[in-house]
């Protein structure tokens, strides 16, 4: 087992309507402040946190707003991925999702892992 990882992935499946989003980016936030290399590999309801408009619905006081949250996080490097079955399965396409999002597979994420990545999960 590896001791050491400047990884770290965040894997999210709750939406707007759950702090837990919220909490999932200021936890990704804190990775980068902290020197790692984040990724978010959202599923389920979470594709909704990335839908054009779909952020901005959420605040949870005392945290920043959701918008503001992901903003930072990808403005300082983070990467996004959104799960195809999930964006697909609320009629998504590339063109729903805000600027720097990709839509890809689980095995992206895998990828990270086998590279020693922790993972997270909200």
């Amino acid at each position: 087992m590896q001791t050491g990882t400047d990884k770290l992935v965040i894997v999210a499946t709750k939406g707007i309507d759950s702090e837990l989003s919220s909490v999932a980016f200021t936890i990704a936030n804190g990775g980068l402040t902290a020197g790692l290399k984040v990724s978010m590999f959202l599923t389920s309801t979470a594709i909704d946190l990335v839908r054009k408009r779909g952020h901005d619905l959420t605040q949870v006081a005392p945290l920043q707003p959701l918008a503001a949250l992901i903003d930072d996080f990808q403005k300082r490097g983070g990467v996004i991925w959104a799960c195809p079955p999930c964006v697909k399965s609320r009629g998504y396409e590339q063109a729903d999702l805000i600027e720097g999002v990709t839509i890809a597979g689980a095995s992206v994420m895998h990828e990270q892992i086998k590279q020693g990545a922790a993972v997270v999960s909200f």
